[in-house]
């Protein structure tokens, strides 16, 4: 599930950065669904370029979740 969740953060990046049309209701369930996954770190660090903004608004949520569903995942295989 956790790699779900930093798909959808990941797809985003991807639709932002090569503009993708913001009145598709595809990519507004992306941009709504990252905001939503990304609420707690959104802020965390500022740069003053645009690309690295996203990057880093999106990209440490999909970080962070990937790494805790590999740790819940082998907290689960040590049992």
């Amino acid at each position: 599930m956790a790699h779900v969740l930093a798909a959808v953060l990941v797809i985003w990046i991807l639709l932002d950065l090569f503009e993708a049309n913001g009145g598709n209701p595809l990519v507004s369930w992306f941009h709504r669904a990252a905001d939503w996954l990304s609420a707690w770190s959104r802020g965390l660090f500022t740069v003053s370029d645009r690309t690295g903004q996203i990057l880093l608004d999106y990209g440490i949520p999909a970080v962070v979740y990937v790494a805790l569903g590999n740790l819940a995942t082998r907290g689960r295989a040590l049992d």
